[in-house]
């Protein structure tokens, strides 16, 4: 579909109207005055729109002719954007890198990663996206991610998925102070723990099957949607549940969270860095031997 509309006359506007008149542009854009009004004048005629008033001393944008303005600089920065991030992929280097971390983990960890990447001044995108338990491996697996996070082994689907291991993350059975559970004999049984709502952060995988940890047949549970909101309900008593020891350290030194015994402990687990096997972007290996740093987990694993 042909379009009266283009990108060098786009230009030509943009030129007349920064520099205050056709021979100003025409010097900028290295053409002859009458090139510039050639252009002007197709284009008004095959939109068949005045673009400029000529009826003073000197020719004024209408206000359609504003409008396209307006619009089209945006057209323009658009353009100007797609030549660059061409090039840029051309070199290896992605447009945009979705980082998945799974919810059991802050989106803290990979604020410093972050920093240190747009100190190297390469303008590639980055989302930074939280999912819950499967739905990490599920949003890698159907490429809404392109890298996770605190990827486990349990919920792995099958595929060619390149992991690293990050490290062990321990659990803490933990509820609010004045918890009816915190005057129950320890180790806390089943028959104990089935009387309270269990805090429930909801699967986010939209294929794979979800998981949950922790929960007992009989017992209520109180669903929210990231282990964040799981804590707060904990901290206010609401419900109960296993959390991240390394997440509530600060909350159990402080008092503001009991941990308390269990007679059936929650196991540890490991978790990883996980990717597409055959993705190699710049961006996303630039991330991957940063974040296999052991250094860069330690806070938030064990």
């Amino acid at each position: 579909m042909h379009t009266a509309i283009t990108i060098d006359a786009l230009k030509v506007l943009d030129a007349i109207d920064r520099k205050g008149s056709f021979a100003g542009a025409a010097n900028e854009l290295f053409r002859v005055p009458s090139a510039i009004s050639y252009t002007v004048q197709k284009l008004e005629e095959d939109l068949n729109v005045p673009i400029f008033d000529r009826t003073g001393h000197r020719a004024s944008l209408t206000p359609a002719g504003r409008y396209l303005l307006e619009e089209g600089r945006a057209l323009l920065e658009a353009a100007e954007t797609l030549a660059h991030t061409t090039q840029q992929v051309a070199k290896g280097w992605e447009t945009r890198l979705r980082i998945g971390f799974n919810s059991i983990l802050p989106a803290d960890c990979l604020f410093e990663a972050v920093r240190e990447f747009y100190g190297l001044g390469v303008p590639v995108e980055v989302q930074l996206v939280e999912e819950v338990f499967a739905g990490a491996w599920d949003a890698l697996q159907s490429r809404r991610i392109d890298l996770i996070v605190g990827a486990d082994q349990m919920s792995k689907p099958a595929g060619a998925f390149t992991t690293s291991p990050l490290g062990r993350l321990d659990f803490v059975y933990a509820v609010a102070p004045d918890h009816p559970l915190t005057e129950a004999e320890q180790p806390l049984t089943e028959a104990d723990i089935a009387r309270f709502p269990a805090a429930v952060a909801a699967d986010t995988s939209r294929s794979l099957p979800p998981g949950n940890a922790g929960i007992f047949r009989r017992q209520r549970t109180l669903t929210v949607s990231n282990i964040d909101q799981k804590i707060a309900i904990q901290r206010a008593g609401m419900a109960v549940g296993w959390l991240p020891e390394p997440r509530v350290r600060g909350l159990l030194n402080s008092g503001e969270l009991v941990a308390l015994s269990v007679h059936e402990p929650r196991q540890p687990i490991m978790l990883h860095l996980a990717r597409h096997a055959e993705d190699q972007g710049k961006a996303l290996m630039w991330f991957w031997e940063r974040l296999t740093d052991t250094s860069t987990m330690a806070p938030w694993l064990n």
